[in-house]
């Protein structure tokens, strides 16, 4: 890993990807900025008596505004089931969800879809992301009349499409009629991030968000994320196992392992002087090109 003035080199992850810099105006001082959304020793347990089993345990997080955040670990950490919480579709098994510092309150079906228009998310899987029997038209025009958009004339409606699909690098008059599942999976992921475009939520829970696109377009999708938050000054959450994208991405990085976080602080503090061995393990796992791969702690 090597340190240049005003740029930095994230570690190499294979032989199809160039070496990715990020100048450093991009990372962000948040320490100052309100809490969007914070929780206190938020638990989830999943069965019962003998076959219990906690994916998440009693962790503390904050996340402030127009932050951006990357909770990293492997399959198995946690992170999925953080993330179904933080959404509102899973309930805490113990501990307290805060938005914008009170109790989250997504007790009814009025409260929980006025918490939705404020924090949206891309998933990972987009092929289980859209209704198959709506139109991507539809898709789109869900997201303008959620906003508040639903008394615009045909014509603007499909002026904000188009603009939302040249965001993600789509052409709206070519997926126009055309249903979810006849894109690919790359298209797919792209739409879903055409649907943040226009929706515009305080907070962007993104797990995985380029893990069907291909290397070439990734990180100018990334980049796309990265602009739109510094336009609306949108809190970004990233779940991701991959510490090199955390790296390049983020302002903060939080490492989960077993459900619970081992370590947690910018960017810079957790990739560049880690702390936890786990940490120092998912660095040492990263391949380097020009280095003999050390499969030693592959277990």
């Amino acid at each position: 890993m090597k340190t240049e003035e005003n740029t930095k080199v994230i570690p190499e992850k294979d032989n199809s990807e160039k070496n990715t810099t990020v100048s450093l105006d991009r990372r962000r001082d948040v320490s100052k900025n309100p809490l969007c959304l914070s929780g206190k020793g938020v638990t989830r347990v999943f069965g019962f008596g003998a076959k219990q089993m906690t994916a998440v345990d009693h962790v503390d997080f904050e996340f402030r505004e127009g932050e951006l955040v990357s909770i990293v670990g492997e399959s198995g950490s946690g992170k999925t089931t953080l993330s179904k919480m933080l959404l509102g579709l899973l309930a805490p098994s113990e501990g307290q969800i805060y938005f914008r510092g009170q109790p989250r309150d997504i007790s009814t079906r009025a409260k929980k879809k006025e918490y939705w228009k404020n924090i949206q998310a891309i998933f990972q899987d987009p092929f289980s992301s859209f209704n198959v029997f709506n139109k991507i038209d539809t898709v789109l025009l869900d997201c303008i009349n959620m906003t508040g958009g639903k008394s615009l004339s045909m014509e603007k409606k499909t002026e904000m499409m188009t603009e939302a699909c040249s965001f993600v690098n789509l052409k709206f008059a070519e997926l126009t009629n055309k249903y979810p599942f006849e894109l690919s999976g790359g298209q797919m992921q792209r739409l879903m991030i055409a649907r943040i475009f226009l929706l515009k939520p305080k907070i962007l829970l993104a797990d995985e968000p380029t893990s069907m696109i291909d290397a070439c377009s990734r990180a100018t999708i990334l980049d796309m994320l990265l602009n739109l938050r510094d336009e609306i000054g949108m809190t970004v959450i990233f779940i991701t196992h991959d510490i090199g994208l955390a790296y390049y991405i983020s302002d903060t990085v939080y490492i989960m392992e077993h459900g619970k976080f081992v370590e947690h602080g910018s960017a810079d503090e957790v990739i560049l002087t880690p702390k936890a061995a786990y940490t120092k393990r998912l660095i040492s796992d990263v391949p380097k090109i020009h280095e003999p791969w050390d499969l030693s702690t592959v277990e």
